[in-house]
C-alpha cells in the first residue's frame, strides 16, 4: 500500500485503534478524516490533533452514511482510502432470554452492516481514484472468545466478506486489505484479563507491526497473536477454543445483557 499522499477516511477514528491509525497516517503527511458517533469526543480530538478532520456520523444509520458519502465526495474528491474500523462489542449470556431482542443485533448493525453500507457508499470514488479499502476484522474471526459471541461472529463475517470483495474488485484497481488485530489495549478490552491464551498489545505496537506489513504490500495483516491464533485454529482448534473459553468464561453476564 502506498502510505503517503493519500486522502483517508477512517470510521470509528475518535479513539482506540482508529485514532492510532489516523495519527500515524497524518504523521506521514496524508489528509485524514475520522468519523464517530459522539460530537463531544470528536471536538476533543479536533482540539488535540488539529491535523485531523472530523465528521460526526453513525455507521449503523444508512441515512447518515448516505449524507457522509455526499459530503466527503464533495469536500474531499481525492479520497482514495477507506478504513472500515468502527465496531462495538458486548458481553452476552446466550443461555438467558434477552429482554431486548432488537438490541441483540446492535453489533451486527455496526460491525457488519456498517462495513457493507460504507463500502457500497464509497466504492465509486475508490474505483475512480484507484483507491485502497481496509477492513478491520479480528483474530477472533478464526477462534471465538465466547464471552463476546456476537462480536466474534461479526468479525468472521467481515473476513468472509472481504475475501469476496477482493475477488470482485481485482480488475477495478481497488486494493483490498484486511487488518486482523489481536487483543489490543483499548477501552473496549479494559475488562479482558491476560493469560490462558490471551495477550494484549498496545495500539502503538499494533500500528508499528501493521504499517510494516502495509509497506511490504501485505493484503492480510495478522499482527501479534493473530498469526498464532489463525494457525492454532487449524492445528488444534479444540485446545485453543477451550483456552479462550477458560480465560473469558468469568466475563459472561449472569443474566441477559
Amino acid at each position: 500500500m502506498k502510505l503517503t499522499g493519500r486522502t483517508i477516511l477512517i470510521t470509528g477514528g475518535s479513539a482506540g485503534i482508529g485514532l492510532a491509525f489516523a495519527l500515524k497516517f497524518a504523521e506521514l503527511g496524508n489528509k485524514v478524516i475520522v468519523t464517530g458517533r459522539r460530537q463531544a469526543v470528536l471536538d476533543q480530538v479536533r482540539l488535540r490533533y488539529p491535523k485531523l478532520d472530523t465528521i460526526r456520523s453513525d455507521v449503523a444509520d444508512p441515512v447518515e452514511i448516505a449524507a457522509l458519502a455526499a459530503r466527503v465526495k464533495a469536500d474531499y474528491p481525492k479520497l482514495d482510502v477507506l478504513m472500515n474500523n468502527a465496531g462495538i462489542s458486548h458481553y452476552k449470556n446466550l443461555k438467558a432470554t434477552a429482554a431486548d431482542l432488537a438490541g441483540l443485533t446492535s453489533e451486527l448493525n455496526i460491525n457488519v452492516g456498517g462495513v457493507i453500507r460504507m463500502t457500497s457508499a464509497f466504492i465509486d470514488v475508490l474505483k475512480s481514484n484507484n483507491g485502497t479499502l481496509i477492513n478491520v476484522s479480528s483474530a477472533l474471526a478464526f477462534v471465538p472468545l465466547p464471552c463476546i459471541p456476537i462480536y466474534c461472529a461479526t468479525k468472521a463475517a467481515i473476513h468472509s466478506y472481504t475475501l469476496s470483495l477482493r475477488f470482485q474488485l481485482q480488475e477495478t484497481g481497488v486494493e483490498v486489505i484486511e487488518l486482523m488485530p489481536p487483543a489490543v489495549k483499548t477501552d473496549m478490552t479494559a475488562d479482558l484479563p491476560e493469560g490462558d491464551g490471551i495477550t494484549l498489545i498496545t495500539t502503538g505496537e499494533l500500528v508499528k507491526q501493521s504499517f510494516k506489513a502495509l509497506k511490504a504490500g501485505s493484503l492480510e495483516i495478522r499482527p501479534g497473536q493473530s498469526k498464532q491464533l489463525a494457525l492454532m485454529s487449524r492445528l488444534a482448534p479444540n485446545f485453543i477454543n477451550g483456552q479462550l473459553w477458560k480465560a473469558s468464561s468469568k466475563l459472561v453476564p449472569v443474566g441477559a445483557e
